[in-house]
């Protein structure tokens, strides 16, 4: 009884922590509404796919509004996947080719519309109480094997795509954003990992491991609904910057290699690097913290093409890095003029492009090997 009582509480904290972030999503005015709205989908169906606690409590047997409840868990990642797709790209729209990612949903459904969802109570129940045999759910077990881990790999090759684009494209901080979407589907990937073994126990003589890894995840899900809550209070707005028309790097030279034609001549290569340099000096772009290679393109008037090739291929150097280069070496003049002694460290991050003092100390080690307070001890 206590267990049950125990069960019934967590599912109730959950769910009423899911539907209060995703009423926020839905509710608070925001220019990034679909990524908000994808997210707070995503919580609904997660809520619901958690909530079988309270839904066995009020049942009175296996029912075709249950077992609808159950497959709901086929449409968890795909809602996932547009969501980090919008989350990561700022021309995102839903086109009608994403109506495909509903198809292992019905598809599972229609299988059992013989079976059981046409059937009466009696059926029913016999039809679950003989699970382990029976082809329809051993087969939607498979399906949704197949669904997560295909998922999970789409979302990580999305998003190291859009790191690296990120990366070769642009100078502001919110790659901290890229980091938590990172670990965001790394703990999904932990979840949904254990649901695989949870359900592989599930058809094996081991059935009460299975219900023991259900009660574990149960618990687990109230610790990432509650880690949601926290990481969206301290992350209100999520990145969309970038422009899914962007070409990596590695993509351009090899379209050049097949046009059989020089990515850059040397000698124009050599001159655009020194109107760029030049460029960073004089004009000092790197101190405005959202700067973007567009920017830099606009102000000497070279093709953000070539301009990529340039700094990503021939300097062998992420955008992000060229400039953050810049703004450290302005950080350090600044550090050593001992008329600003008394200039803080969050002051001098601020002045030279940064707005995020752990992005200027990561930025400043790299560069130098020591943070900026011991380097300004060390002259």
């Amino acid at each position: 009884m206590d267990k049950i009582n125990l069960l019934i509480i967590v599912t109730v904290i959950s769910l009423f922590i899911s539907l209060f972030l995703a009423f926020f999503l839905l509710t608070v005015k925001t220019k990034h509404k679909i990524s908000n709205s994808l997210f707070a989908f995503f919580l609904i169906i997660s809520a619901i796919d958690f909530s079988y606690p309270l839904f066995d409590l009020v049942s009175d047997g296996p029912s075709n509004l249950g077992m609808l409840r159950n497959l709901l868990c086929f449409l968890q990642l795909p809602v996932f996947y547009l969501y980090v797709v919008s989350a990561c790209y700022s021309d995102f729209k839903f086109k009608p080719k994403f109506i495909l990612h509903l198809l292992p949903f019905f598809i599972a459904n229609a299988i059992l519309i013989p079976r059981f969802y046409s059937v009466d109570l009696a059926s029913k129940i016999s039809f679950l109480q003989n699970y382990q045999n029976e082809i329809e759910l051993k087969f939607n077990h498979a399906l949704i094997h197949v669904q997560m881990v295909t998922y999970l790999v789409l979302v990580f090759m999305i998003l190291r795509k859009a790191k690296k684009l990120y990366l070769e494209n642009y100078a502001g901080t919110n790659i901290k954003s890229y980091n938590w979407l990172f670990q965001f589907t790394i703990v999904l990937t932990v979840l949904y990992a254990a649901t695989i073994v949870k359900n592989i126990f599930k058809f094996s003589d081991y059935p009460y491991i299975s219900a023991g890894i259900k009660v574990g995840l149960l618990a687990f899900q109230l610790v990432i609904t509650c880690w949601y809550l926290f990481k969206a209070l301290n992350n209100p707005g999520l990145f969309r910057n970038i422009d899914s028309k962007l070409k990596l790097v590695s993509d351009i030279v090899l379209e050049e290699k097949k046009k059989e034609q020089p990515a850059l001549k040397e000698n124009e290569s050599n001159e655009e690097l020194v109107k760029l340099r030049k460029y960073m000096i004089e004009e000092k772009p790197f101190l405005n913290p959202s700067l973007t290679i567009q920017d830099v393109s606009k102000g000497i008037e070279i093709p953000v093409r070539d301009l990529s090739l340039l700094i990503n291929h021939k300097l062998e150097q992420h955008f992000y890095d060229f400039v953050n280069t810049y703004r450290i070496e302005n950080a350090m003049e600044i550090l050593k003029d001992v008329t600003k002694s008394k200039v803080t460290v969050l002051e001098i991050l601020y002045d030279v492009g940064f707005n995020s003092k752990s992005s200027f100390n990561t930025a400043f080690k790299k560069h130098t090997g020591s943070t900026p307070t011991d380097y300004r001890k060390s002259l």
